[in-house]
């Protein structure tokens, strides 16, 4: 027993590129958590986890597209067969294609009837990095979750996954991770569509030191 404690305890602290076991996804966030509003579930999704299908991904940056009075969010001039899936229930994915290319993920969140949703930005990999990488074109570093388009991506996301529920097990899940402490806002980015104070309304969080994050440098730290 006490060579095979020592043989352990050498393989945890050797410094050789050893391949590491894949982390062990914690517990699925329930659904109540996001019948909130948009904003407040927006700061509190930072540092939880995506899962789908062996590729893991930690959240980094996000933004709030609220309800009622909110010129950028897609529900702003009423209900449509595409931004349907924002009416409600929350906690479900809205997944909708961007410029006929790019398939973005936002969370439902509000209550029922309350179209509302957090768009995921950026986000940094935790498991299935091969995936990721091979998704995203043998890419490596920062470049390959910075932007929602690119975490669409590396998930293996397309629009049916629309209305996909976030809190049970199987498919798209979306879990506990590790709130973030630090946190950094900043206006959104390419709502030119929206209203002036809208535009400028600081309803993008990122956390704050993280190299996962797009255009970091329009961003300021967020005083408690």
């Amino acid at each position: 027993m006490g060579n095979l404690l020592s043989i352990e305890r050498w393989r945890w602290r050797c410094p050789c590129p050893c391949p590491k076991l894949p982390p062990v996804p914690g517990r699925l966030l329930p659904r109540q958590f996001y019948a909130r509003d948009a904003l407040e579930v927006a700061r509190d999704l930072l540092g939880r986890e995506i899962w789908h299908g062996g590729v893991g991904a930690r959240i980094t940056e996000v933004e709030a597209y609220r309800y009622p009075d909110d010129s950028a969010n897609h529900s702003h001039l009423g209900r449509t067969p595409r931004n349907a899936p924002m009416w409600g229930p929350p906690g479900h994915a809205y997944v909708y294609l961007c410029y006929g290319i790019h398939h973005l993920l936002n969370f439902v969140t509000n209550r029922d009837g309350e179209a509302a949703a957090v768009l995921i930005r950026s986000c940094e990999p935790i498991a299935g990095h091969r995936a990721i990488r091979r998704r995203r074109g043998g890419k490596e570093g920062p470049v390959l979750l910075t932007g929602p388009g690119k975490v669409g991506q590396a998930l293996g996301l397309d629009t049916s996954f629309c209305g996909h529920p976030l809190y049970r097990r199987g498919g798209l899940e979306v879990r506990e991770g590790s709130r973030a402490s630090e946190v950094t806002i900043g206006a959104r980015i390419g709502i030119a569509y929206a209203e002036p104070r809208h535009q400028a309304a600081e309803w993008r969080l990122a956390i704050a030191g993280s190299p996962w994050v797009s255009h970091a440098n329009a961003l300021r730290e967020l005083r408690r």
